[in-house]
């Protein structure tokens, strides 16, 4: 979505930024936060995409607070509610990857405490999320809910870290 805030903290690329011939790159918004095992998530999220026959050209995680989030919501999507992930698919193809995906990490350390798992199995479930909703699954009535946590909970078993 073109009219998307472009604005990112200043961030190491070592830590961050797409990973070498990775269409993939982690950007901070708002928020103290660190992306942990950077390049064993994109092998990740690469592997789910392949194992869905689709191709990475542009996918950009934005981690930032429920406020920054919320912001969004409102503005773009006139959703007056908070949520842990927002996800704008970008894509002109049907197999093409392209899209940017916004995360609370305060929702998600809220949702993990409140489902009692790690933070990080509760952030590569909401980050997987987002990538689902690229390929094309949705999740607005309790049907495709359920398929949807069916698919995160395979996407998250693909995970080798």
């Amino acid at each position: 979505m073109s009219d998307l805030p472009t604005q990112h903290d200043d961030q190491d690329e070592d830590d961050f930024g797409p990973n070498e011939g990775s269409g993939i790159e982690f950007l901070v918004e708002d928020v103290d936060f660190k992306v942990a095992e950077a390049e064993e998530l994109t092998s990740w999220i690469e592997r789910v995409a392949e194992v869905h026959e689709y191709e990475i050209v542009q996918l950009t995680y934005i981690f930032c607070s429920d406020e920054y989030l919320h912001k969004i919501n409102v503005e773009y999507l006139d959703h007056d509610t908070y949520t842990d992930v927002i996800t704008f698919d970008n894509a002109d193809d049907a197999d093409m990857i392209e899209g940017d995906i916004f995360i609370s990490v305060e929702r998600v350390r809220e949702n993990a405490v409140t489902h009692g798992v790690s933070f990080r199995d509760e952030l590569h479930r909401v980050m997987i999320h987002g990538v689902l909703h690229l390929l094309g699954y949705a999740d607005k009535d309790l049907l495709s809910q359920t398929a949807m946590r069916k698919k995160e909970d395979d996407c998250l078993l693909l995970r080798t870290f």
